[in-house]
């Protein structure tokens, strides 16, 4: 028995498909998924054939209709639909659109395209933020796996992606037995493993925090058992650094990258942080030549050969050249501005004096402990233009912990001011600094501490907060205008007292409101929670800190930005705003608000150092563009520098930074110097030379074995009406409304187990993408569409005449003017490669043929087929019995007929053997030799046969 071939074993018919262990048998049920695929060992089942035969596999043939399985034109559209939506190993070249929930668009394939042509698949995917490289990147490891080329695979990425990247493998990419693998779950996973394996070896698919296994506890083991194919994301985290965090997590890719034969993949919207060395550093994991070539003078050959690995696209990039239509929603910028009350004022000015004076007395002291006040005052001055409620935290008096810890390395101060590029901002209070510069005071400047610590207290009094009071007017307008706001804030006290005033404010007006805060106090697990916990069905305000700023997806339940605390670093504006501003936001248009103090002068310098200059060039370039390293001490010596200088005096608008003005001339032009680069690289590595036709030509072959989202859609329609489920569509048409209480008394138990229970029995679907808001997306692997298909097809197979979608019909239609036959086929087909194991794929095709007298036929172009069997409709009435005696004519001639199909066939599997060549484009022998070989005989599904009115019998 031939791999490919059907079988008869307990009594039911399975579809033998190839396995790589000779030694066992792999059915997989004729109307089932591969997911039931049943292993039998071939020894024990020759063993048991002996006393129980059932249990012994034996040649058998697809049964045909019967003439009493009398449908119509409906049914027998609908068990096609049915039969290629059950379909899992598509006969086209791409054979993970069987396997995928989402529909990618165009562009998304490119890297997919690319990978198909690298032996190993070694990528660095640097498109834009927001754009899907997630979907980019689980393409291609969904393609390797289903072609073989890999068993395992593991995502590295920071830890508070890791459940994120665990559901984008579950729910999108049907990788159900992914794993979180970091500090809180090895445990439970070492429990439910053997012994003798390692959590590598055992379990096939990883998502692993990149910072646990970089250590030198877990990296070994790692790198004794690490995957095929391996993605790495925040890629640019992981560059060649001076800082040790950085460096470690480099040194780990760097002997992931040594095996040659291993795929990688990265991942990052910042490949070039303005260091030409981490750059190359990153390329030099692709390939150790591309470390020592200089990018700005690459020869047309060594262009075009790192063009096979690299990929970067802007957003215009990818609407103007891949898309030809807005796949991103317009991103609206817009600057409010508060002024400070009396009472903020005055804590701002006596707070700033304080900073400078104990800044300006350091001066006196030892390196370490000037340091350590300068860190402190800029810590406690940030506090303090946050919120009353952070700097009260930061000048609450904590005696007994005034000791000063000799040895703390004050360069790790930074995160606590700035926030960082390549690890999760701290957002809790700087407790540290503040308490380290403390320690350093006499008793009279701790009790002006203590005094400011009062004044910020009166700011809690109502209306004495306005920059919270501007707030408030500003997220109402939001909500007025439709919008869902996400409020930025630096700090978790910070976020926990906005979110609070929100609450009290807006909820008593606005009882739909939700008012949700989530800081890095919660667990990533919670916080993930917390998120899918909210109503998108009414208004909502999320309150966060930058714990969800970096990789997390917002964009299905929130559409504008706030920045409540402007950042100190512009690649973190950046990040926060790609949450909402991304592939699959629902919304035509984002707003984006930066939200500043007209009067707080510390504002205005970090908006003319740095944010007014990051947009300006996303405006000229269309792109995001880190700033320069240099920019955080630029920034921190102009901040120092006004300390010593006495650059702000009361009333003053602005700090005045004309002292520095060379620097920060010097900092803007290497930042132009910077874009300018970008923009070659981008124009360099956008891939122009694959043309969107030939994308599109393959997805459209793919589609047309596979069915594209409308074939979807109208399947679920014709279905659903068939099975008495009500559907009505809402105003725009995108969403459906299906009733799931009360359901039809006779529904299948299956169908109702895969039909949600909304608590207002109203489920809203869709199938279009992005998801419109409120909705759920339908596509051709979502649970109850693959249920809907599995269990016609099984109906149609074993209830004959009784089945919903039969497999017989017979219409007079003035659609024909001949008598005309439509055949609904299943083809299996194995793909073989020199030296591998053959894979198994399928198809469903309808082939028609027209008849006048016996014997004497031709084909119909199948296109022609398609559209009789989409377009025919009854328009005069059979007797049943005609329509038996019809239907069983056709199928005695079927046997003679069956010769008369190896033709069409094999010119079928011709073509899929050119385009499994033309998609791969390689080299080598193996491929070269590529074959796609029908199995005989193909399953007769169905037959529709139309009779022209008043015509011929």
């Amino acid at each position: 028995m031939n791999p490919g071939t059907i079988v008869k074993l307990r009594n039911r018919y399975w579809v033998l498909l190839p396995h790589e262990d000779p030694t066992v048998y792999a059915l997989r049920p004729l109307a089932g998924m591969v997911d039931e695929t049943l292993l039998l060992h071939r020894e024990l089942t020759n063993l048991l054939g002996y006393t129980l035969p059932e249990e012994r596999p034996c040649p058998a043939k697809f049964p045909l209709p019967n003439p009493e399985d009398i449908s119509d034109a409906i049914g027998a559209h609908l068990l096609w639909q049915a039969a290629r939506l059950t379909l899992r190993e598509g006969a086209s070249p791409l054979r993970s659109l069987g396997r995928i929930s989402i529909r990618p668009r165009t562009y998304q394939f490119v890297p997919l395209l690319m990978a198909l042509r690298l032996d190993p698949v070694r990528l660095l995917i640097a498109d834009d933020v927001g754009v899907g490289k997630t979907i980019e990147a689980l393409l291609i490891a969904r393609e390797l796996w289903e072609r073989g080329e890999i068993r395992r695979l593991a995502v590295l990425c920071p830890p508070y992606l890791c459940d994120q990247w665990q559901k984008e493998l579950v729910e999108k990419f049907n990788f159900h037995e992914a794993v979180v693998i970091r500090s809180g779950t090895v445990g439970q996973l070492e429990r439910r493993k053997p012994a003798t394996r390692t959590l590598y070896e055992h379990y096939p698919v990883q998502v692993i925090s990149i910072d646990w296994v970089k250590s030198e506890r877990n990296r070994h083991a790692f790198l004794l058992h690490a995957p095929e194919l391996i993605i790495v994301d925040e890629a640019h985290g992981a560059a060649m650094a001076k800082n040790q965090n950085q460096q470690q997590r480099y040194e780990l890719l760097k002997e992931i990258a040594k095996k040659k034969n291993r795929h990688l993949i990265l991942l990052t919207a910042t490949p070039h942080s303005g260091i030409e060395s981490a750059f190359r550093s990153l390329l030099g994991l692709l390939d150790p030549r591309f470390e020592e070539w200089e990018m700005d003078s690459l020869s047309e050959n060594r262009l075009g050969e790192l063009a096979r690995h690299f990929v970067q696209r802007t957003r215009n990039d990818i609407e103007h050249d891949w898309e030809k239509e807005s796949c991103f929603p317009e991103r609206i910028h817009e600057d409010r501005t508060y002024r400070l009350s009396p009472a903020y004022r005055t804590l701002f000015e006596k707070t700033y004096a304080f900073c400078a004076e104990i800044v300006r007395t350091g001066l006196k002291l030892e390196e370490r402990k000037r340091r350590v006040r300068y860190w402190g005052a800029l810590a406690l001055l940030r506090c303090v233009m946050s919120s009353p409620a952070a700097a009260l935290a930061a000048l609450e008096t904590r005696h007994g912990r005034l000791e000063q810890t000799e040895g703390v390395d004050e360069v790790d101060f930074r995160g606590f001011v700035f926030e960082s590029d390549s690890d999760r901002t701290d957002d809790e209070q700087p407790t540290q600094p503040i308490e380290e510069t403390e320690s350093t005071l006499p008793d009279a400047e701790r009790r002006k501490l203590r005094e400011l610590g009062k004044l910020a207290a009166t700011l809690l009094q109502p209306g004495q907060d306005t920059k919270l009071e501007g707030l408030i007017r500003s997220v109402s307008d939001l909500l007025a205008e439709g919008y869902h706001p996400i409020v930025w804030c630096r700090y978790v006290a910070t976020a926990e007292y906005v979110a609070g005033e929100l609450q009290k404010r807006l909820v008593g007006s606005q009882p739909q409101v939700q008012v949700i805060c989530i800081t890095g106090r919660q667990a990533d697990e919670e916080r993930r929670a917390r998120i899918e916990e909210i109503d998108a069905n009414r208004p909502r305000i999320l309150v966060a800190t930058d714990c969800l700023s970096e990789g997390i997806n917002l964009q299905e339940k929130f559409t504008a930005v706030i920045h409540y605390d402007l950042p100190w670093n512009p690649n973190r504006l950046e990040q926060r705003e790609g949450r909402v501003d991304r592939y699959g936001q629902p919304a035509r248009q984002v707003k984006v608000i930066r939200y500043y103090g007209a009067d707080n002068p510390v504002d205005g310098v970090v908006l003319d150092v740095l944010l007014n200059k990051a947009r300006e060039i996303h405006k000229a370039l269309g792109t995001h563009v880190p700033v320069p390293e240099e920019s955080e001490s630029v920034t921190e010596a102009v901040l120092q520098a006004l300390f010593l200088r006495g650059g702000y005096q009361s009333g003053a608008q602005q700090l005045t930074f004309d002292f520095m003005a060379n620097d920060v001339a010097s900092l803007h032009r290497q930042w132009e110097r910077d874009a300018e680069r970008e923009k070659r690289t981008r124009t360099r590595f956008a891939q122009r030379a694959l043309k969107p036709d030939e994308v599109r030509r393959e997805l459209e072959a793919a589609d047309s074995v596979l069915g594209d989202p409308q074939a979807v859609r109208a399947f679920v329609l014709e279905a659903c009406q068939r099975l008495g489920l009500k559907l009505t569509h809402e105003k725009d048409g995108r969403v459906l409304r299906l009733v799931t209480a009360p359901l039809p008394h006779d529904l299948p138990e299956a169908l109702r187990f895969a039909l949600p229970q909304p608590k207002d029995g109203i489920w809203r679907i869709t199938f279009t993408s992005p998801t419109p808001e409120g909705a759920e997306y339908l596509g051709r692997n979502h649970p109850f569409v693959a249920a809907l298909a599995r269990y016609l097809l099984e109906e149609a197979l074993t209830k004959g005449g009784a089945a919903h979608a039969a497999r017989g019909g017979v219409i007079a239609t003035r659609t024909v003017d001949r008598p005309t036959v439509l055949l609904l086929l299943r083809v299996r087909y194995l793909i073989q490669v020199p030296g591998q194991t053959p894979l198994f794929s399928e198809e469903v095709r309808v082939l028609g043929y027209t008849s006048t007298v016996k014997a004497a036929f031709s084909w119909l172009p199948e296109a022609e087929a398609l559209r009789l069997l989409a377009e025919a409709q009854p328009d005069a009435n059979l007797p049943l019995e005609e329509k038996k005696a019809t239907l069983d004519a056709v199928l005695r001639e079927y046997p003679a007929l069956e010769t008369h199909l190896r033709p069409p066939i094999e010119a079928r599997a011709r073509d899929l053997t050119e385009a499994h060549k033309r998609i791969r484009k390689a080299v080598r022998l193996q491929v070269q030799e590529l074959t796609v070989q029908p199995q005989w005989p193909v399953d007769l599904l169905g037959a529709l046969i139309l009779k022209p009115v008043g015509g011929a019998a």
